[in-house]
C-alpha cells in the first residue's frame, strides 16, 4: 500500500502522505505466558519500549500449563485466521509452525541489527526456518546447573563434587550426616533434567549431541548410555522418599533451608534463592552439574512472528523484534528472570556471579561445540519424541522394572516415535 501511494503521489503531497502513514500506530499483540512477578515486570518493560516507537501494545498473557494453555489458544487463533503479532514459541515448535506456512519473516530487521553477529550460530539456527529468521530470542537459561548449600557440605565434611564419582563420595557423607543429598521433585520433566546432566557428565558433550539431539540409534543403545542409566539409578538412592509430585521450587526450598545439600535444576532456581535473600558464593553455590563444566545445555524463550496483514502490522512486528534484541530489554528481562542475555557482548556488571559464569560458559561452549539443546525443556527434538523418551527415563528412575541395559534399549526405541 505504501509503495503504491509513493508511485501515485509526487512531491510534497507524497511525502506528507507517507509521513502520515508512518506515524500511524501499529497494534502489537503478543501472546505469552510470562505471568509470574518477575516475568510480568519484564514484559511490562517490553511494552514501554514498543510503545515508545509509536505502536500500541495489546497484551495477551495466558497463564498455566508451562505454556500448554497458551499453545492451545494460539492454535485456535491461527486456525480462525486471526493470529497475534507474535507468540512465545520455542525450539523445534518454531520449525513446526514454519512448516505450516504461518510465520512471518524477520530477515530485514535481523540484517539491519546484525543478529548473525550477535547470536551464536547454534542459537541463530533455532530462530530460523529454512535459513530465514522467523523468531527472536529473549533469553538463555542454562539447564545443567547444580545448586548447593555450602553449610550442609561443611557439616557433613563433604566437598562440592566436580565429577559423578566425587558426587557419590559426597552424597554418602551427606546422607550419613543426616541430610538429604539431593532435593528433587518426582515429575517427568524434572527426572529428565537430571538425566540430561548425567548423560552429559558421563559421556561428554559430543556423545550427548549424538544421542539426545541427533538421536543416533547406536549411541542411544550403547555402553555409555547404559553407564549413564547406572549413574542415574545411583542418584536416585540419594533422593528422599517424599519426592513424588513435588514442584521444583519446593525442592529448591529444601536446599535453601538446609534440609538438602544439592539440586540439579536450571537457572530459574536462582530466583528462589534471590527471593529468600541469599547471596551466591556465600549462602549458596552455583556450579555446573558434575562432569559438565565444558558444556552448556540451553533452554531459550523466544517470540515467533506471524505473517502480518499490512505494512503497519509489519512495522510493529519489526519494532517488537528489534526491541527484544536490544540491550535495554535483554538486560532488564534477564535480570528479572534469572537467565542471561541471548545477545553477546553485553555489559553484565549488573548481573550476579552465577549469571556472569553462565554467560562466560555460554560464549565458550558456543565455540567448542559444548553448547547443546535440552530435551527436557523442549529445545532438542519434536514434542512426541521427547515425551516418549521422557516416559522411559521416568519409568526407570522411579521403579525397578528396567535394568540399565533395558532402559537404553527402550530409549533407542522411543527416539523413533514421531
Amino acid at each position: 500500500m505504501a509503495i503504491k501511494l509513493k508511485t501515485l503521489c509526487a512531491g510534497v503531497m507524497g511525502a506528507v502522505l507517507l509521513g502520515s502513514m508512518a506515524a500511524q500506530a501499529a497494534e502489537v499483540e503478543v501472546l505469552h505466558y510470562w505471568t509470574s512477578g518477575g516475568e510480568a515486570k519484564a514484559a511490562a518493560e517490553l511494552k514501554k519500549i514498543v510503545e515508545a516507537k509509536g505502536n500500541t501494545w495489546k497484551d495477551f498473557a495466558v497463564a498455566g500449563g508451562a505454556g500448554e494453555n497458551a499453545m492451545t489458544v494460539l492454535k485456535a487463533r491461527v486456525v480462525s485466521g486471526n493470529p497475534p503479532t507474535a507468540a512465545q514459541i520455542k525450539g523445534p515448535t518454531i520449525q513446526e509452525w514454519g512448516a505450516e506456512g504461518s510465520l512471518g519473516n524477520l530477515d530485514a530487521v535481523a540484517k539491519a541489527n546484525n543478529w548473525d553477529g550477535l547470536l551464536p550460530t547454534v542459537v541463530a539456527n533455532v530462530m530460523k526456518y529454512q535459513g530465514h529468521y522467523v523468531a527472536v530470542p529473549v533469553n538463555v537459561h542454562r539447564v545443567n546447573w547444580m545448586w548447593a548449600n555450602p553449610e550442609v557440605f561443611k557439616k557433613a565434611g563433604a566437598t562440592v563434587p566436580k565429577t559423578w564419582d566425587e558426587f557419590v563420595v559426597a552424597a554418602d557423607k551427606i546422607q550419613k550426616a543426616g541430610f538429604i543429598p539431593v532435593a528433587h521433585g518426582g515429575q517427568p520433566w524434572q527426572d529428565f533434567t537430571v538425566f540430561e546432566s548425567v548423560v552429559l557428565g558421563v559421556g561428554g558433550h559430543a556423545f550427548y549431541k549424538k544421542a539426545l539431539v541427533d538421536l543416533d540409534p547406536a549411541s542411544l543403545n550403547s555402553p555409555t548410555m547404559v553407564k549413564s542409566f547406572e549413574m542415574l539409578r545411583t542418584v536416585h538412592k540419594y533422593i528422599d522418599k517424599d519426592s513424588a509430585n513435588r514442584d521444583w521450587n519446593l525442592a529448591t526450598a529444601m536446599v535453601i533451608n538446609g534440609k538438602a545439600a544439592m539440586q540439579f535444576m536450571g537457572d530459574w532456581a536462582k530466583g528462589e534463592f534471590t527471593v529468600a535473600g541469599k547471596k551466591p558464593g556465600k549462602d549458596y553455590i552455583c556450579a555446573p552439574a558434575p562432569g559438565t563444566a565444558d558444556a552448556f545445555t540451553f533452554n531459550i524463550d523466544s517470540l515467533a512472528v506471524f505473517e502480518p496483514k499490512s505494512a503497519d502490522a509489519k512495522k510493529g512486528q519489526d519494532d517488537l523484534a528489534a526491541a527484544v534484541m536490544g540491550v535495554p530489554f535483554q538486560e532488564v528481562f534477564n535480570l528479572n528472570k534469572g537467565s542471561i542475555p541471548a545477545r553477546q557482548g553485553m555489559d553484565l556488571s549488573k548481573f550476579d556471579d552465577c549469571a556472569k559464569e553462565s554467560a562466560k560458559d555460554f560464549s565458550a561452549t558456543a565455540k567448542t561445540g559444548g553448547l547443546v539443546p535440552s530435551i527436557a525443556h523442549g529445545m532438542a527434538v519434536p514434542g512426541a519424541t521427547a515425551g516418549a523418551m521422557q516416559d522411559v527415563v521416568t519409568q526407570f528412575f522411579n521403579g525397578n522394572s528396567l535394568t540399565p541395559k533395558q532402559a537404553a534399549e527402550k530409549l533407542a526405541a522411543a527416539a523413533k516415535v514421531k
